[in-house]
């Protein structure tokens, strides 16, 4: 379909766009890479009067480790994200995620910030944020805030982003030693939205104990989930098979998928519980390695 008429605005800053923002009031949007919001709107299910581009507003697109943070810029793009030496080395989570998102085309236009600021569950950064236990920060006209990622997705389609707020950075703690994350989701075909998805990145001590867990999951919810009792189960403990098994039984429990074209509440609910023990494995490796 043809998304509705709407008045297209460009900014070249964070004050003219925020400035703009308040001016339009709520029928406005602001648009980066557009691959979030673009496809709601051709199919009516978004129809803002006002789009505000702010894919030109320079500064917000980098990757960098500054102290014990690794930042990285909301308008930095998939690809950038796919091709970064930093993350290839020593965050291959977001290699993970970005391969099985969409294709080339999107992934050369489509950004980080765009896909977590839009709140939907079935994108593939926000279970990486959740696992990753990120801090998101943004700008708006009472100045800059910082929002733990735990706070951040509040409904469907709905975020702590207020009206006239910027997603402008993703902080996430630097990977220590012994650490390792993995992604992976299972669709139709290759850049469908996931059946279902599972992010997982876990902290071992010297002797192999789970110092830290994060477990996030993809489009089994109205909102990106967090799997606090598959967490608490690992948390503390060396981790065996038996609990692998365990959290992987615990996350067909949780979860809360619907049945749709992309398949019953049952398969999906198999699918998470597979996918949570592979992912957790792959993390594992890659934190012993």
């Amino acid at each position: 379909m043809i998304p509705a008429n709407f008045d297209y605005h460009k900014a070249t800053s964070l004050e003219e766009a925020i400035a703009l923002s308040q001016e339009l009031g709520d029928e406005a949007k602001y648009m980066s890479g557009g691959h979030s919001l673009l496809p709601m709107m051709k199919l009516r299910f978004a129809t803002p009067e006002h789009i505000i581009d702010i894919s030109k507003i320079e500064g917000l697109s980098y990757i960098k480790e500054d102290g014990d943070i690794l930042k990285i810029g909301a308008m930095t793009t998939q690809s950038e994200i796919e091709h970064d030496p930093l993350l290839k080395s020593n965050y291959p989570i977001f290699g993970d995620a970005v391969w099985l998102t969409a294709d080339p085309a999107v992934r050369n236009f489509g950004t980080i910030g765009g896909n977590i600021a839009h709140g939907d569950a079935a994108n593939d950064q926000p279970a990486l944020m959740l696992a990753l236990r990120a801090t998101i920060i943004a700008e708006g006209v009472d100045g800059e805030k910082a929002i733990p990622i735990d706070d951040f997705f509040h409904g469907f389609y709905m975020t702590a982003l207020e009206p006239g707020d910027i997603l402008t950075e993703i902080q996430i703690p630097k990977a220590k030693a012994n650490s390792g994350g993995a992604y992976h989701k299972v669709e139709r075909k290759v850049g469908d939205y996931a059946t279902a998805g599972v992010a997982v990145h876990i902290e071992l001590d010297g002797d192999g104990v789970c110092q830290e867990i994060g477990i996030g999951l993809t489009n089994v919810s109205a909102v990106p989930m967090r799997l606090e009792r598959g967490e608490e189960v690992l948390r503390g403990h060396k981790v065996t098979d038996a609990l692998i098994a365990q959290v992987g039984q615990i996350a067909s429990e949780d979860c809360e998928p619907e049945s749709d074209l992309r398949g019953s509440e049952a398969y999906k609910r198999s699918i998470v519980n597979t996918i949570t023990k592979r992912m957790l494995n792959k993390a594992l490796e890659r934190a012993r390695n």
